[in-house]
């Protein structure tokens, strides 16, 4: 009983001294982490808003696509015996690309210039011999009849082989090769594709409410989004008529490529619309804006302390943003400083 006792003593003094020394330690951790003062005051950089001229900019996105590109196939079948070219190649308008079999057309033109021949014989001797009233006039005509059909056969069989040899329709690169030497060819079956970007589309697909602003703007800025240092011309080459499944109106711009066709087929990219009128407004740098997309808020300087408010974006050019609401002239805003910053801090300032 006595042993108990002494037991039961130990382990309550082991406890009593276990919890002083966590009681200790956790002083001692408090005693060293940093507390803030939120009293204390924020040193932000900060500027006084300003009336600006704003030059109001709507921008689009879209797409590009080549001015030029077509499946090309043969007008008759055969074996391909042919193929000079491969994707990636480079080809030039009227540029041989492939040849397909021809060797029994040429002997069915060989059959068909001989008949010519012998026709043409036949003409002059009956012309002669009618002349001399020796034959029947029929037969001049009928000889006649047989020779030009016999040449119409003959420059049927000459395109027929013409058409043998496939050629670019127009200059640009092989962006698909569909088939090799031995296949068959038949109408109706592609078996290259070319594609040429030095003149490209730009698509953009625009609701009802934009199409007047694209009309007011004949020409607008394009860049793509994978260049965002490459700027070209577009000029407007159709407003759409009719509203697709989206219920928004197709868009097209034509603008030259660079001089090394940096933009490929496929690419997406920014249309810029200017505003012809410009207006006054309140810019701010972009950095200042805080909040998310859907509720972009800053920092406004209200005796001596910094308030979180909600406003509005316009137009976005470059570093800046245009304020349509929530700011307005005199207004001092934080445009630096942003750690340790809080809605109500103290704030100070040069």
């Amino acid at each position: 009983m006595k042993k108990k006792i002494i037991y039961i003593t130990v382990s309550l003094i082991t406890l009593a001294a276990i919890i002083a020394a966590l009681k200790f330690n956790k002083t001692k951790t408090e005693d060293r982490v940093f507390r803030y003062d939120r009293e204390k005051p924020v040193y932000i950089g900060a500027q006084e808003v300003k009336l600006s001229a704003v030059e109001s900019e709507r921008v689009y996105s879209g797409v590009f696509e080549p001015e030029k590109e077509t499946k090309i196939g043969a007008e008759i079948q055969g074996k391909i015996t042919e193929l000079w070219v491969d994707a990636g190649s480079y080809v030039a308008a009227g540029q041989k690309l492939m040849q397909i079999d021809n060797t029994l057309l040429k002997i069915q033109l060989e059959n068909a210039a001989a008949q010519a021949e012998g026709l043409e014989a036949d003409v002059k001797r009956y012309s002669v011999l009618a002349k001399a009233d020796a034959i029947q006039g029929v037969q001049l005509e009928k000889a006649l009849i047989g020779l030009r059909s016999a040449k119409a056969q003959k420059a049927l069989i000459e395109e027929q082989i013409n058409k043998t040899t496939i050629k670019a329709p127009f200059s640009g690169i092989v962006t698909a090769k569909m088939t090799e030497v031995g296949a068959f060819a038949a109408p109706g079956m592609p078996l290259l594709q070319i594609t040429n970007i030095s003149m490209l589309r730009f698509t953009v697909n625009a609701s009802e409410n934009d199409i007047q602003v694209f009309q007011n703007s004949p020409s607008a800025i394009i860049t793509p989004d994978a260049l965002p240092d490459v700027q070209i011309q577009g000029k407007l080459f159709m407003v759409g008529s009719k509203a697709n499944p989206g219920n928004s109106f197709t868009i097209l711009f034509r603008a030259n490529n660079t001089s090394d066709n940096k933009i490929k087929a496929g690419m997406f990219g920014r249309v810029h619309i200017k505003d012809r009128k410009t207006k006054e407004g309140i810019v701010v740098p972009a950095s200042a804006v805080a909040g998310t997309t859907n509720q972009p808020q800053l920092y406004k300087v209200l005796n001596g302390k910094a308030a979180l408010i909600n406003v509005s974006i316009g137009s976005r050019f470059d570093e800046k943003v245009e304020i349509s609401s929530g700011l307005k002239a005199g207004d001092i805003i934080v445009t630096d400083g942003f750690i340790n910053l809080f809605d109500g801090a103290n704030v100070r300032y040069k």
